[in-house]
């Protein structure tokens, strides 16, 4: 596994010296391509988790009747693009140069986010155009991420970084879920949404720069190309025959179905559930600024919180995953639903904000850890495709699981939606750790 010895040559000479000693979950920033990568991801998902944070409460402010299913809806609307274009991703992933594929898609999530922007600061948007570009945005998430999260190897080089590679991935990612919810709160509060949409289109220009500044080896070209259908038949044929990575794609797949969509609920949790808990907070907070949106607040400090938390997973795991890969998996498996189910039945902000830190560490050690392990099980050559796979697994089940929950809170209310998911996806996560005890030795 890994990149061929002239890859590794020029990698390797834009690297820190060989005798790093820093500590382990930093260790793949001792290369000088993955800190462009992770600098300009750093500036790029703040700007991303502002416009997540903006978008729903935008939807509610746009369509109030039913706030639940158009929730669910737009979280629903990128899986329609994702299952054909995925599996393409992944044979593209494997024949073209990644960093190019990224490129593009990344300019065409900046042009979404510069288009909701627009049409905010204007008083023109309506729901079908808000459902329009959430498609767009998740046709290009649907190539980008395929190809990113298997670019992260070449950009350290060394496999034995890849660990600190994806952990700080998911550190960045949620140090902007920290960031981002709360700076967009404040902005939505005391200006408005289009604020946070333009934020976010300008920070794309961050990750760009890093990935054009990057010095990479030519791109091997083959000679002939393999028939795009052989290729995805190969790739899946090599993953229908390898039980243990079929075993971490359903952890994923049930997780992202059934507990992941609190996220979608939040604003509801914010805006209803723990809006008479929140109201000190928030008047306290209106007190100092004017606030045209108040229900901002509140939401972006339940993210804020959530968002801290998974800071600290994912630290955890670039600092330990190395040697405890499975055990550190299997604590996020059965401790993210366990501590959901806390979060769905409290009522009081403080405890809900205490109880968030804890599922946004065990949300990283499920989801990091899983990723760590897909990738080291497979061959370089087969890399590509199988991330696919994973991707179109994760991401489609948790625009499916988005949708069930917005349809449940409209039967059940938020609460029950969330608990219910929660103790189903507990028992599975048992269930594999009893019938499959590979999983948790895994190295």
């Amino acid at each position: 596994m890994g990149l061929d010895s002239e890859a590794i040559e020029a990698l390797g000479e834009a690297t820190i010296p060989k005798g790093y000693r820093g500590p382990k979950a930093f260790r793949a920033l001792r290369h000088r391509n993955y800190r462009l990568f992770f600098f300009g991801q750093m500036v790029s998902i703040v700007g991303t988790w502002m416009q997540a944070t903006a978008l729903p409460l935008l939807i509610i402010k746009v369509a109030p009747q039913n706030p639940g299913i158009w929730l669910g809806i737009n979280s629903f609307l990128p899986l329609i693009p994702l299952i054909p274009l995925a599996l393409i991703a992944g044979s593209l992933a494997d024949r073209y140069p990644k960093r190019t594929i990224i490129v593009l898609t990344q300019t065409v999530m900046m042009l979404q986010a510069f288009a909701l922007a627009a049409l905010t600061w204007t008083g023109t948007v309506q729901m079908w155009q808000i459902l329009a570009l959430t498609f767009i945005s998740g046709a290009a998430t649907a190539v980008d991420v395929p190809a990113r999260q298997a670019f992260v190897i070449e950009m350290v080089g060394d496999p034995d970084d890849l660990s600190s590679g994806i952990a700080l991935n998911s550190a960045i990612f949620n140090l902007g879920r920290a960031i981002g919810p709360v700076l967009a709160g404040l902005l939505i509060a005391t200006l408005d949404f289009s604020a946070a949409f333009l934020v976010n289109g300008l920070s794309f220009l961050a990750v760009i720069a890093g990935l054009l500044l990057m010095r990479l080896p030519a791109h091997a070209q083959q000679v002939k190309q393999p028939k795009m259908g052989a290729h995805l038949k190969e790739g899946l044929s090599y993953l229908g025959h390898n039980t243990t990575l079929l075993v971490l794609m359903s952890l994923v797949a049930v997780s992202a179905f059934l507990s992941m969509p609190f996220i979608t609920l939040m604003p509801i949790f914010a805006g209803k559930t723990l809006a008479l808990s929140a109201q000190p907070v928030v008047d306290a907070a209106c007190s100092v600024m004017t606030c045209q949106n108040p229900e901002a607040v509140t939401y972006g400090l339940l993210m804020g919180v959530f968002g801290i938390g998974a800071l600290a997973g994912a630290l955890i795991a670039g600092t330990y995953g190395d040697r405890a890969r499975g055990k550190l998996l299997t604590i996020g498996n059965l401790f993210f639903p366990a501590t959901l189910l806390i979060f769905a039945l409290s009522q009081s902000l403080w405890l809900t904000l205490l109880v968030l830190l804890g599922v946004g560490v065990t949300f990283i050690l499920q989801n990091a850890l899983t990723n760590t392990l897909v990738q080291v099980t497979t061959p370089a050559n087969m890399r590509g495709r199988v991330m696919s796979v994973y991707s179109m697994v994760f991401q489609g089940m948790m625009r499916a699981g988005a949708m069930q929950a917005g349809f449940m809170e409209t039967i059940v209310g938020a609460p029950l939606a969330v608990a219910s998911g929660a103790l189903l996806s507990l028992g599975y996560g048992v269930l594999v750790f009893f019938k499959w005890p590979q999983i948790h030795k895994m190295k």
